[in-house]
């Protein structure tokens, strides 16, 4: 890639990335629990500090890149859209192991769903780029 070709959506783009996969390898390292992994968090503090800002830096990012075609940066929002997917799938699976069941089914339901949305907003950036 062009060092030129490097913009801002795909800086937001990169640190989105960046940050779920620091969220995924806390989640691991721990078990999921509280404070469990290298960040001493629990798990509301690290799905609002790690796992929200990446939604809304890929939107933005999808947004901001109206002119030129940037079929790097779709893919890296189908990276994107694809590790919140994976989490929303862990969240689901591990939902019988807790009392908050319902919920963490009702939370993994609703990251599958944006994760879809936000890889679809990445093929759309790249079908927009082979257009041209």
């Amino acid at each position: 890639m062009n060092p030129s070709m490097v913009s801002i959506p795909h800086v937001l783009s990169g640190i989105s990335i960046i940050m779920l996969v620091i969220y995924g390898a806390d989640v691991m390292v721990g078990g999921g629990g509280a404070g469990d992994g290298f960040l001493p968090l629990d798990a509301m503090t690290r799905g609002i500090g790690l796992g929200m800002p990446p939604i809304i830096l890929s939107i933005i990012a999808f947004f901001m890149s109206k002119k030129p075609p940037f079929k790097g940066l779709g893919i890296m929002l189908i990276i994107t859209g694809i590790l919140i997917i994976i989490g929303g799938a862990i969240s689901i699976a591990s939902a019988g192991e807790t009392e908050n069941s319902t919920r963490m089914i009702g939370e993994g339901g609703s990251l599958i769903v944006i994760g879809g949305i936000i890889a679809a907003l990445g093929g759309i950036k790249i079908k927009k780029s082979a257009l041209r």
